[in-house]
């Protein structure tokens, strides 16, 4: 089958669409809908479509995708997201982002709607219940509120005697207020300071750093929202330059010499959105299928990193250790 690339522009804006099927050809085998946050969007589809081949869904035989990748770009998620219920796909996925659940629940409620790494889908009002979800939509939470208090523990047995942390979130996600609330209640009630710090650019991290340096906290912990994660390079580098100790949900930021980090592992997560791809597509229902929670998670250190903050990472949390980086 012809392949091509498809360039979207919206006002300036552009999105990324990865490769398709033939247009002439769209309607002869069915079509998912990806909706990505960024380009880091790659590594969901290897898993993805071994969820689907699971079930005899095979990309370019059987069924084709498109892909739209907004970047970040939060303004623009609601057009694109309507521009591909325009090309009649049969469901559509969004990928690991609360801000792309929002946008297609926005635009359809007759299409199929899979979600992925949304913090509190009750909560921000996709679904009814975890159960039975009612409506178009389900999906996998990352459970990030629950998480954040995991996170905070550990941050502070890294640096005992913490008595302030700074939190940085991307109020562009929905999810950022609910976080912000959660982090208060377990600083509070562990006698800690508690410091947020709002970004949703490049400039608006490097701010964020410069304000966050005038409070001197002790750790630092970094909302799982994808902007970060994309951006992990820039805020390891700066929690380097400031000494700080931070934690993060995503191993990619160890790798990119974050200190710490602690969440659900995607890869499951990933393949299990492609199963609920192909029950959807044999003609299951959303609302017949409860939205998952994640059953496995990853703690991921960095030595290297740990070192140069002058830092002991005490035994017991190398013990429970998934990955440690030398």
């Amino acid at each position: 089958m012809r392949r091509r690339e498809l360039l979207i522009a919206l006002g300036g804006g552009v999105a990324v669409v990865w490769p398709i099927a033939a247009r002439a050809q769209q309607k002869a085998m069915p079509v998912v809908g990806l909706l990505g946050v960024s380009r880091d969007s790659t590594g969901f589809l290897p898993p993805f479509r071994k969820g689907l081949g699971e079930a005899g869904y095979i990309e370019g035989q059987n069924v084709t995708f498109e892909h739209v990748v907004a970047d970040f770009q939060y303004d623009r998620m609601p057009a694109l997201a309507a521009d591909l219920v325009g090309r009649r796909v049969d469901v559509i996925v969004t990928i690991n982002g609360t801000p792309w659940a929002l946008a297609a629940k926005g635009v359809t409620s007759t299409i199929p709607i899979i979600f992925t790494g949304v913090g509190d889908p009750i909560g921000i009002g996709l679904v009814a219940s975890l159960g039975h979800p009612g409506g178009n939509l389900t999906g996998f939470t990352n459970i990030a509120t629950e998480l954040i208090s995991k996170q905070i523990e550990l941050i502070s047995e890294l640096v005992p005697g913490a008595s302030r942390i700074a939190l940085l979130v991307n109020p562009k996600n929905e999810n950022a207020k609910l976080i912000s609330r959660d982090v208060q209640e377990v600083t509070r009630a562990r006698g800690v300071k508690l410091s947020v710090f709002n970004a949703s650019t490049e400039g608006e991290i490097d701010a964020a750093f410069a304000s966050l340096a005038e409070v001197h906290p002790d750790a630092l912990a970094v909302d799982p929202d994808g902007f970060f994660t994309n951006k992990r390079k820039q805020i390891a580098a700066l929690a380097s330059q400031n000494g700080l100790p931070a934690i993060y949900a995503h191993p990619e930021c160890v790798a990119a010499g974050g200190l710490i980090s602690y969440g659900i592992d995607d890869e499951p997560v990933s393949r299990q959105a492609g199963v609920y791809t192909a029950r959807i597509l044999k003609g299951e229902k959303p609302t017949d299928l409860p939205v998952q929670q994640p059953t496995k998670f990853q703690l991921i250190v960095n030595l290297k990193t740990a070192k140069a903050l002058g830092l002991t990472v005490p035994q017991s949390i190398l013990a429970r250790a998934d990955e440690v980086i030398e």
